[in-house]
């Protein structure tokens, strides 16, 4: 497994919460991700923590807060070029997990949060990684991944699921 290293690559969060027998996500409205369901999350600003970004992406997206949060995992991914002008996309997302939080759920913007049955998530409506890594984010494992998706971001070239390679 290549991990992905230095300037180049982007420091994201994805924020999860679970209750029972449900998940919470969100349906990308707009931008990267558009018509997916995924988790709350995003960039992490200069000064931030990877933690402190997950809150405030979670807070923005659905106007809640993480109570307990845990790191769970860190998935790493690379993207290729679209054409051969431009630079491949590589990220490296660090996973939050809570069965509680504060606040009350609402919709913004950029996200339409729901709550799934678990035996019922839809991957046909999410990125292509998430049936690699989803049995560790909803049985607590922790994990790291990588997947390496084509110029299409539809096809993986490459996955990799274990468990940790990082101290989280």
């Amino acid at each position: 497994m290549k991990v992905l290293q230095g300037d180049q690559v982007k420091v994201l969060t994805n924020a999860f919460i679970i209750r029972g027998e449900h998940i919470l996500l969100g349906m990308k409205k707009k931008g990267f991700g558009e018509g997916k369901f995924n988790g709350f999350g995003g960039k992490v600003e200069p000064g931030e923590t990877p933690l402190q970004g997950a809150q405030r992406e979670l807070l923005e997206e659905a106007n809640i807060k993480m109570v307990n949060p845990k790191e769970l995992g860190i998935v790493y991914y690379k993207y290729e070029a679209k054409d051969k002008n431009a630079v491949s996309k590589e990220l490296k997302v660090h996973i939050y997990i809570d069965t509680q939080y504060s606040g009350e759920i609402r919709e913004s913007e950029e996200m339409r949060p729901e709550w799934i049955r678990i035996d019922s998530i839809p991957f046909n409506k999410m990125w292509g990684d998430d049936v690699y890594w989803y049995d560790h984010l909803l049985n607590f494992r922790q994990f790291t991944g990588y997947f390496h998706f084509e110029k299409d971001m539809k096809t993986l070239r490459e996955t990799f699921v274990e468990p940790p390679t990082e101290k989280i």
